[in-house]
């Protein structure tokens, strides 16, 4: 049985909209990437909404390019969509795209990753500063107050990845813990397990790694596997492949998000707004630490 503590209690949309949409109301949204199957979630979670809605949504992919997304951007203004969810590659860089979308007067909501500059008119996120503390406080429950720890960093320049982080750093600087090394693998599980690689090699007494998500914890568990070394590994995300590998017992936890929640509520916030009510400027969602 899996065990599901909450961290983060937030108040989930609701509302009634009155009348169907007109068939020309079109939403779309901005994914990083669909090569990760958190975002695929989300998407999916958006696309269900929409249709609820009776709202067209256009998807697109990124790529993990800052030029795309701002090509996608550019091409969208030119659809003429009535609103845009952009879930960042980068923070900064997604500020150029956003301004051309204010330009041309079409509300943004960012997903997931908030965005540096820009006007944004809600941002609808987990607390990852929140999750990378229970990840750090779930690491010391488990190994105990001189845990020996490692960190595998996700996108440099995403705010997700600067809020994990800080979240983890803040529970290991508030701790006798001791971080032996905190490297980037871009989110990406092939890194993971690359990177995961060299650091067990230069640090082989570590006891304990906190991936900033399920797919570099993946690869750091094929790794770790190789070297047949026991260490706890804690992953960020809840996605599908995450949560089986905590249900077999191959990772100690995951972080979980709720990413079709996330979609959901950006297509409902951006009903919202085309009918001229007021939002909030951060919708937290709930999150979770999922145990077996």
């Amino acid at each position: 049985m899996k065990k599901i503590t909450t961290l983060l209690s937030a108040a989930v949309l609701s509302a009634s909209f009155a009348g169907a949409a007109v068939a020309q109301d079109t939403l779309a949204m901005v994914v990083s990437t669909l090569n990760n199957p958190f975002f695929v979630s989300m998407k999916e979670g958006a696309e269900t909404k929409a249709k609820e809605l009776g709202y067209k949504l256009i998807v697109l992919d990124s790529q993990n390019d800052p030029s795309k997304e701002l090509s996608n951007v550019e091409d969208l203004t030119i659809r003429g969509v009535k609103a845009i969810l952009i879930n960042p590659t980068d923070s900064d860089a997604v500020s150029n795209a956003i301004r051309i979308a204010n330009r041309s007067n079409i509300p943004v909501i960012t997903l997931d990753r908030g965005a540096s500059r820009g006007d944004v008119i809600s941002h609808i996120a987990s607390d990852n500063v929140a999750g990378g503390e229970a990840a750090g406080k779930y690491i010391l429950e488990k190994i105990g107050a001189k845990a020996l720890v490692m960190q595998l960093e996700g996108i440099p320049g995403t705010s997700a990845a600067r809020e994990r982080g800080e979240g983890f750093m803040n529970a290991v600087n508030g701790s006798s813990m001791t971080l032996l090394s905190s490297q980037p693998a871009d989110f990406d599980r092939a890194k993971g397990l690359n990177v995961m690689e060299n650091m067990l090699a230069a640090n082989p007494n570590v006891q304990a790694v906190f991936a900033q998500n399920d797919e570099m914890a993946l690869g750091a568990l094929r790794a770790i596997q190789a070297s047949g070394k026991d260490i706890l590994i804690v992953g960020f995300d809840g996605t599908d492949d995450g949560l089986a590998a905590v249900e077999r017992g191959l990772l100690g936890a995951t972080v979980a998000q709720q990413p079709e929640l996330i979609g959901s509520l950006g297509v409902a916030t951006a009903v919202k707004v085309l009918k001229g009510e007021t939002v909030e400027k951060y919708i937290p969602v709930p999150l979770q630490v999922v145990t077996k």
